[in-house]
């Protein structure tokens, strides 16, 4: 009788185990099912209207559409960069209208709030919806519900559609540009320290700037080194100039400059094979190395298969000058002259100093500011010895005698070139 019922008592258990893995494999079917896209209707055409802003608001003013983007490196999803209210957007779903017989599909989005939002209510968010396996949409609406007309909402088109072979090797992403910008000089000088040492396209998300500045952008767009993208966040958000929610009724920080940055991997991702996320002050200076080419081919030598390189920042005071290249003629433009400013602040005890990325943007899946929060691959500390960040600005130790500071006059070594190209696009546009 004791050995029946142990058979029994197991039994019982076995069958419990197996109806409980039933029940939670049905859950997770069901749960898949309620993503995969799903025809609603059937159209002779879709008929929304096309969105034509940077970042676009829906109906609820807690959801506001940057760009939609094809990502088929796991699966075959639709990716929409966004801003979202952590806390009060629930549920999304993307609207497919596949030509050309018409078909709409809608799928239940994946709402990714970045973690990097540092307590503001609203952050940098991915909405991943699974696309429709028999045709390749063009075009994506994002609405709060899965029923509704799609002529009422606004359609996105979905980039980065087609592969393409890369035309160009550096691509260099600035966010964002606020404040009524004016640090002209400086913006001129890393343009062309960025063209010397290897980049074919800098990215700008524009908020807003002053009228010299404008004339100085419009010269580099016409150039064709510069794309300028209109970010007028502030329009639907009470934007901070704080990295850190400072409990002050704003909604994010920096202007949005995570969700920018993100957009940039992602509109570069078929057209560049390197992505530098980095502020207009700061200039990533090889070494050992005379440019970013041969610099990132021998780091990639050195770590296959990693995708994410990351710099040292360091401060260079605009506070403690060096009266050499005191050039007349640039005494009239606003701005900083860097090639006066070649002495660091040494490291501070206990403070890790920030770091700035070098990305290969197939790799990476969200960026931060200083890290890549997910990628595919290893990331690389590139050691101070290598490269570093010169970083031209306001003092962060600033009660430090002169002879604390630490002369680096690596930037000097590219002193003719930039001096010679400053000046052409002075005389052009400012002087």
């Amino acid at each position: 009788m004791l050995c029946g019922g142990k058979k029994s008592y197991f039994a019982a258990v076995l069958g419990l185990i197996t109806l409980t893995s039933m029940v939670t494999l049905s859950y997770l079917r069901l749960q898949t099912v309620s993503h995969l896209p799903k025809i609603i209707q059937e159209a002779s055409k879709c008929r929304g209207k096309i969105a034509n802003g940077t970042i676009t608001p829906l109906k609820d003013k807690r959801t506001f559409v940057v760009s939609p983007y094809f990502d088929n490196r796991e699966r075959k999803l639709t990716r929409v960069i966004g801003i979202v209210h952590h806390e009060a957007v629930k549920e999304l779903y993307c609207w497919f209208c596949c030509h050309p017989h018409g078909k709409i599909y809608v799928s239940r989005a994946d709402i990714d709030v970045h973690s990097d939002r540092f307590e503001f209510p609203y952050g940098a968010t991915d909405i991943i919806c699974l696309e429709p396996e028999n045709c390749d949409p063009t075009h994506v609406s994002i609405h709060q519900f899965p029923q509704g007309d799609i002529d009422q909402l606004p359609m996105f088109e979905i980039k980065n559609r087609k592969a393409e072979p890369f035309p160009v090797d550096f691509t260099v992403c600035i966010s964002t540009m606020f404040g009524n910008y004016n640090n002209v000089l400086q913006f001129i000088q890393s343009m062309e320290m960025y063209k010397i040492l290897g980049a074919q396209k800098v990215m700008i998300y524009k908020n807003n700037c002053s009228h010299l500045m404008e004339k100085v952008l419009k010269f580099y767009m016409e150039e064709g080194t510069v794309e300028v993208i209109p970010w007028p966040i502030d329009s639907h958000l009470k934007v901070s100039t704080n990295w850190h929610f400072m409990q002050d009724g704003t909604h994010i920080g920096y202007y949005g400059q995570i969700t920018a940055l993100n957009d940039c991997v992602y509109r570069n991702m078929q057209r560049s094979k390197f992505v530098i996320l980095n502020d207009a002050d700061e200039i990533i200076l090889p070494l050992k190395h005379p440019d970013w080419r041969t610099m990132m081919h021998s780091l990639q030598q050195q770590n296959p298969g990693a995708g994410i390189f990351l710099f040292e920042n360091h401060i260079f005071p605009n506070t403690v000058s060096t009266p050499v290249f005191n050039i007349s003629s640039w005494n009239a433009v606003p701005g900083v002259n860097i090639l006066q400013h070649v002495h660091r602040e040494p490291d501070r005890k206990d403070v890790i100093n920030p770091k700035k990325i070098i990305v290969d943007p197939q790799k990476v899946i969200q960026t931060s500011v200083h890290s890549v929060l997910h990628a595919y691959g290893n990331s690389v500390d590139v050691p101070m010895d290598f490269a570093l960040i010169y970083h031209c600005r306001e003092p962060l130790q600033a009660g430090l005698p002169r002879d604390s500071l630490i002369r680096d006059t690596t930037v000097w070594g590219y002193n003719s070139s930039l001096i010679m190209n400053v000046n052409k696009v002075l005389h052009q546009t400012v002087l």
